[in-house]
């Protein structure tokens, strides 16, 4: 009696600290290793470990065990009790310590290179991808800047003038704030009447350097303008957007745009997916691509379907940053999912998008899922 009654014990004691150590996950249609790990925030590699016997590929409504991560926690918490002493971790010269949510563009944008710059500095980059917590080198260039002296970064600040700006017909405000050396993001906060439109003869009130200002003001052309027969020569110098016949969109700055528009769009990575959404509290795939180009003053039509019939269409192998990625998802005979290339390397396309299973998310066409149900690339800029 008494050794079955032991028995019964132990087998209660492995199916407890079973249920503790792992969490049960249904696997769902479009769902990967990547997505599932990303999910619970564990890693593949412990996924693999924890599923010895499973298939390689995955099957729809089969169950994974996932690692419970709450024990990890409570060890990491007595850890940090341990070693209160201890330093917290920072950038040291010429590094740089990755956040949760940074990406590339976000961290060149930072230190004012390139990403090809970042990467030739980080050859792992290319196949590792961006880790929280990792350390990156910062091209030395920008290392000499950052430990300028003191004293000329507490350098007088030079003096600020407020100008009036009158919008002149297709501007964009994406051409104006360029023109002042601000982002759309501080022009709208200066002039928040102009967030949803900006309409033609709108006086803009525009912070800048006294500097900036005259030489603005000496650039100007002679104001004898105005005249209704003339020319339309009112129209302001090297417009930035030009939609054409082709509705392929003519941009002055094509690779600065391009950068701008993808730390846009993964500056919302981990916003949930909402149908017919259009802002941070949601977005549907083609919402998202509305969001961020809209935020550059470029328009685009409201679903996937009809995006995919504007600007000009590249084959796979000619696709570049920039571009509207398609695809035929649930076996649907017709388009019904976009995003946007943020990356193109050895035949495998990178983009941006919103996803049902996970929100907003950079995804593969190495992925079966995407691979499979891949339909077009539409070049929008040029």
């Amino acid at each position: 009696m008494i050794f079955r009654l032991t028995v019964v014990l132990f087998f209660f004691s492995l199916s407890a600290f079973s249920q503790e150590k792992y969490t049960k996950h249904i696997i769902s249609e479009g769902e990967n290793l990547s997505v599932i790990a990303q999910k619970y925030g564990v890693k593949t590699r412990e996924i693999i470990e924890a599923n010895p016997n499973s298939p390689k590929i995955l099957k729809l409504k089969s169950v994974l065990l996932i690692p419970n991560k709450k024990q990890k926690v409570v060890a990491s918490k007595k850890a940090v009790a341990s070693k209160k002493e201890t330093p917290v971790v920072a950038d040291t010269p010429g590094s740089h310590i990755i956040l949760a949510k940074e990406t590339l563009w976000g961290i060149a944008k930072k230190y004012n290179v390139s990403v090809e710059e970042l990467k030739g500095a980080n050859p792992l980059l290319e196949t590792e991808g961006l880790k929280i917590g990792q350390q990156i080198a910062i091209p030395s260039k920008v290392v000499a800047e950052a430990e300028k002296p003191v004293e000329t970064i507490d350098a007088a600040k030079p003096e600020e003038v407020e100008v009036a700006r009158e919008v002149l017909s297709k501007e964009t405000k994406y051409a104006i704030a360029k023109e002042f050396g601000i982002t759309v993001a501080e022009l709208e906060k200066q002039n928040p009447a102009i967030k949803k439109r900006l309409k033609v003869g709108y006086v803009l009130k525009i912070k800048t350097s006294k500097e900036k200002a005259e030489a603005l003001q000496a650039l100007k052309p002679t104001p004898e303008i105005k005249d209704p027969t003339s020319t339309p020569g009112g129209i302001a110098e090297n417009p930035v957007v030009v939609v054409d016949s082709s509705t392929v969109i003519k941009v002055s700055n094509y690779s600065d745009l391009v950068n701008q528009l993808i730390e846009s769009a993964t500056q919302n990575i981990g916003i949930r997916y909402r149908s017919g959404g259009t802002t941070r509290a949601g977005y549907d795939c083609s919402g998202l691509m509305i969001s961020t180009f809209s935020g550059f003053d470029i328009k685009l039509p409201r679903s996937s379907i009809e995006q995919s019939r504007i600007g000009m269409r590249v084959s796979a192998d000619e696709a570049q940053k920039g571009d509207l990625i398609f695809f035929k998802t649930n076996g649907r005979r017709r388009i019904n999912h976009v995003g946007m290339v943020v990356e193109v390397a050895d035949g495998e396309i990178k983009f941006v998008h919103s996803a049902t299973h996970g929100g907003v998310m950079i995804s593969s066409t190495k992925e079966a899922y995407y691979g499979r149900n891949f339909s077009q690339v539409n070049r929008v800029l040029k």
